[in-house]
């Protein structure tokens, strides 16, 4: 993240999909996450998550531009040894 908020982000499912911006902020004492993914069958797609210590988990809500629908989505921490 530079100081602008600004995050360098990759997105696969399982292929790479065109992340057209992803920025990051503090708001309310919480970590803020905004994605918006930009590529066929993603025209628009937004993520809007916050940063959850305690679960160690980014949760919030997934915008599905195609099909206009808004989805809960929750993103867990993988620790690999």
């Amino acid at each position: 993240m530079d100081a602008a908020g600004k995050l360098d982000a990759a997105y696969f499912n399982p292929s790479p999909i065109n992340v057209a911006q992803a920025q990051a902020s503090k708001g309310d004492g919480q970590l803020k996450v905004f994605v918006e993914l930009r590529d066929v069958n993603y025209p628009g797609c937004t993520y809007n998550l916050t940063y959850d210590a305690a679960t160690d988990q980014l949760t919030g809500k997934y915008y599905q531009a195609v099909v206009q629908e808004t989805y809960d989505i929750a993103f867990a921490r993988v620790k690999v040894n």
